[in-house]
């Protein structure tokens, strides 16, 4: 006997919410195991904003297991997550640390420098997403609002090590690529960073550039 209308289309809403990833029941909180995991992450600072953030609870969290260098350690707050995967429906918050390799942010498109909780940090995504400049890592903020973004940057802190998000962050020791006009109090902090390492980045590209010219030249 064919299916009748109404069930055919109950069953095709729950086969498009099962591919969307995003349930209509309760919001998936993150389990035990996968925060211990996050908690004791061994490399390098992990951050987040806690369990929930403006109602929705944190999903899932990255761990040492499956660890992958270019990608970091995320945390993801939501009801439609699947941890480093594809996403079926926007994430209101996801935050990712992962370790700084030097680059240009030019790339971004639209973006503006902006200087939060004393490190240097660029807003882009049409204000979206904000990626902020500290230790030896990036943190790589992603949200559904502009509002939001800036306001979990404010509540970040380490979930592996010590720490408030009363604090300040830790100045980087890298020299962030900033692309584009920084204000006076940015300014002053990246040519007063640890080890005055933005005169010496810039130092070694004019001197790479310099030998890049001679070569071509001869």
């Amino acid at each position: 006997m064919a299916m009748k209308l109404p069930a055919m289309l109950a069953a095709c809403v729950l086969a498009a919410a099962l591919l969307a990833g995003c349930g209509t029941g309760q919001p998936r909180t993150v389990a035990r195991v996968e925060l211990a995991a996050a908690q004791t992450f061994p490399y390098f600072r992990v951050y987040w904003v806690g369990t929930s953030f403006e109602g929705s609870p944190l999903a899932a969290a990255d761990g040492l297991d499956g660890y992958i260098t270019k990608l970091g350690d995320g945390v993801y707050y939501g009801d439609c997550v699947r941890s480093k995967g594809p996403f079926g429906c926007l994430l209101p918050l996801q935050v990712t640390t992962v370790v700084y390799k030097r680059h240009s942010n030019q790339p971004l498109g639209p973006q503006y420098n902006i200087l939060v909780r004393g490190v240097p940090g660029v807003v882009y995504d049409e204000g979206r997403s904000i990626e902020l400049y500290t230790g030896h890592v990036t943190i790589d903020i992603f949200s559904d609002g502009v509002a939001k973004a800036l306001r979990a940057a404010q509540e970040l802190y380490p979930i592996n090590a010590p720490g408030s998000a009363s604090e300040d962050l830790p100045l980087p020791v890298y020299c962030p690529g900033l692309y584009g006009p920084q204000s006076v109090a940015l300014a002053r902090v990246t040519e007063n960073l640890p080890g005055h390492v933005c005169q010496h980045t810039a130092r070694q590209r004019e001197y790479l550039e310099s030998v890049k010219n001679s070569g071509s030249s001869g």
